[in-house]
């Protein structure tokens, strides 16, 4: 193999990992300006009969008014015995308004969302008088909303002990048991976003270097083989 040749295949070593990199980059980098949906990694707690709102809310603001916003509880399955039945919504809003008609009887009038924020991207979920049987996790989707993220699932935990706690024990409650601040929220998952793409980048470049160097032997190795070659035949 000649040394031109070997500077080729080389050429085309590093475009190959050029063309790895860019779409690894692509793969993992948001796309700038999309707007996801963002929910609560901490679960809600309450007491029974509180009122509680499951926080939701697209990053950055956008408005969703003439969107369709569905509250759901993706653990509940069809009935299969029944092949005409459906899951319900916990809460549904379509054309601007309530659709109360496709609406879990166990959550009618119980459920509103906070519409004059909405043109904000606030699709938090309010529930009332909340009961043992509303514990579980709880889906806000926005289904025609044009993001690879669509949708956040909340938890909510409805405790009877919580009624008992006073609340300078809720201040020292673990904060994973604790309500979690929307903005907070929000910040951390943009602040965890931006480790691992910024980690997925640095392991990429790393590899590159690595590929990079390693090339850079093998031609150094080759082009001094050739000289050996040349000296021997000289002598």
């Amino acid at each position: 193999m000649s040394l031109n040749n070997f500077y080729f295949k080389d050429s085309n070593f590093f475009s190959l990992w050029t063309f790895l990199l860019c779409s690894a980059l692509s793969v993992w980098t948001p796309v700038q300006g999309e707007v996801l949906v963002i929910g609560s990694n901490l679960p809600i707690v309450a007491a029974p009969g509180d009122d509680v709102i499951l926080p939701c809310h697209l990053e950055p603001m956008f408005d969703v008014q003439g969107l369709t916003v569905e509250w759901s509880k993706p653990d509940l399955k069809p009935d299969p015995s029944d092949r005409l039945s459906r899951v319900e919504y916990v809460h549904l809003y379509r054309d601007r308004q309530e659709v109360p008609d496709m609406k879990m009887a166990s959550y009618f009038r119980r459920t509103e969302l906070f519409m004059d924020d909405m043109k904000h991207g606030n699709i938090s979920l309010k529930i009332l008088n909340v009961s043992e049987e509303d514990n579980g996790r709880y889906r806000c989707f926005i289904p025609k909303l044009q993001s690879r993220v669509k949708a956040a699932v909340v938890e909510l935990v409805v405790d009877p002990t919580v009624s008992e706690t006073s609340t300078m024990d809720m201040l020292l409650l673990p904060r994973n048991l604790q309500t979690p601040d929307p903005q907070d929220v929000t910040q951390r998952n943009v602040g965890r976003s931006r480790v691992f793409v910024g980690g997925a980048f640095m392991a990429l470049i790393s590899v590159a270097a690595f590929a990079g160097y390693f090339s850079h032997r093998l031609v150094q190795k080759q082009k001094k083989h050739r000289e050996d070659e040349g000296t021997q035949s000289q002598l």
